[in-house]
């Protein structure tokens, strides 16, 4: 299949495999996905960044197997670096497979882990790897699962013993996300139409619509409404050629202003990041942080994160429009730094900021975009999301149920 055709990695269940070196991971994974995703070696640490690869497991659907360096990795100089990627993986997992070398077994490291993945609230499995080698009766298995409190299956990477067991077990985990949770979809019903502001400027991808943009027309047709897309200066023509008003206006934060000003009153107006707050953040936390900028001191500290990695261009939302607009507003100075993709402070270092600035989440997960926010909330700071802050910054009052 195409890979722009597939299901947006953020979309999809994150499955990580995680355990000691050696333990098989790499070769469960391969067995897992019935292909080879990964470098397979006896030596340990072979595996360095994350390896991950996009399946399909029914009935869990669209899936992300993400093989793991060992977490028991040196813990010094590049050992250090590859358990740090595995402990992101972790933190960003729907679904853990605790793997450990049946000879092995579920030991300290095991149960340390076992316990770390409760407290973060991920749902997980054990697999007692190599069972070709080091079989495992049913009585071992079900004293594992009973230290482990989860459900445990002996396997082998190597003869496929057991593998279709856990396979299933993986597909059949229940999550606590919402399944029904919608963009805009929820709102509407069928016949009814949305208008969309999507301009085209030098921070436009050539040929395509940015994620954000093509997941909201997906959901509105889902609920069989009416998208139509317009620029800046054909919305209002596009507004009055139409024989009612429109449901909704959804614009591009960059236009808010502008495109605030042509929507007649008594049309609700949003953007796609506030609809990304809603459907993957917390949108009261956000409304709260973009609330914050009113008090932030002259020289505060401010972190703009993004979940993805690009090309910076001139005029750059996260590192030139954003802190413009910001200082612009508050006509104070401030000390802006930057993240993007996996890079996320621990909770400690996220104490240094008066503020964090996160992107949309499209390419994140809803739990791992809900983490940042939970992250930020243990360590004391504010967070809000681009959309919610421009909105904020135009004027636009976010307290009320429909945002205009």
């Amino acid at each position: 299949m195409n890979d722009l055709n597939q299901t947006p990695s953020g979309e999809r269940v994150r499955i990580a495999f995680l355990g000691r070196r050696n333990a098989g991971k790499s070769s469960l994974v391969n067995a897992i996905a019935g292909q080879p995703v990964s470098i397979v070696s006896a030596v340990p640490g072979t595996t360095a960044d994350p390896v991950r690869k996009a399946r399909e497991l029914l009935p869990l659907g669209p899936c992300l197997l993400v093989d793991t360096a060992g977490l028991d990795d040196d813990q010094a100089g590049i050992g250090a670096l590859r358990a740090g990627r595995a402990r992101e993986e972790l933190r960003a997992a729907d679904i853990a497979v605790v793997v450990t070398d049946g000879a092995a077994g579920f030991g300290p490291a095991e149960r340390a882990l076992a316990e770390e993945l409760r407290a973060s609230g991920v749902a997980f499995l054990v697999a007692l790897n190599k069972a070709d080698a080091t079989p495992a009766p049913p009585e071992r298995v079900a004293e594992v699962a009973a230290a482990a409190a989860a459900p445990t299956f002996a396997v082998s990477a190597a003869t496929g013993e057991g593998v279709a067991a856990l396979r299933d077990a993986i597909a059949a985990t229940k999550l606590d996300e919402p399944a029904s949770q919608r963009l805009v979809g929820d709102r509407l019903a069928p016949g009814d139409v949305v208008v969309l502001v999507v301009p085209v400027d030098s921070a436009a991808p050539k040929g395509r619509l940015i994620l954000p943009q093509q997941q909201t027309i997906r959901d509105i047709l889902d609920a069989h409404a009416t998208a139509v897309v317009a620029q800046v200066p054909q919305l209002a023509g596009v507004l009055a050629s139409l024989a009612s008003p429109p449901k909704l206006v959804v614009t591009d934060s960059q236009v808010f202003a502008e495109v605030r000003a042509i929507v007649p009153r008594g049309v609700p107006l949003t953007s796609f990041s506030i609809l990304f707050a809603r459907y993957k953040g917390d949108y009261g936390a956000l409304a709260a942080g973009a609330a914050a900028v009113d008090a932030l001191p002259e020289g505060a500290r401010i972190l703009v994160s993004e979940g993805c990695t690009h090309r910076r261009q001139c005029g750059d939302i996260g590192t030139q429009k954003i802190p413009r607009w910001l200082e612009a507003y508050a006509k104070k100075s401030f000390v802006f730094e930057t993240t993007s993709g996996r890079g996320w402070p621990s909770r400690e270092e996220l104490a240094r900021y008066a503020l964090v600035v996160h992107c949309g989440g499209c390419m994140l997960s809803r739990r791992e975009m809900r983490r940042r926010i939970s992250d930020c909330a243990a360590a004391g700071v504010p967070i809000v999301n681009y959309g919610v802050l421009i909105a904020k910054l135009r004027g636009v009052d976010l307290a009320g149920p429909a945002v205009r």
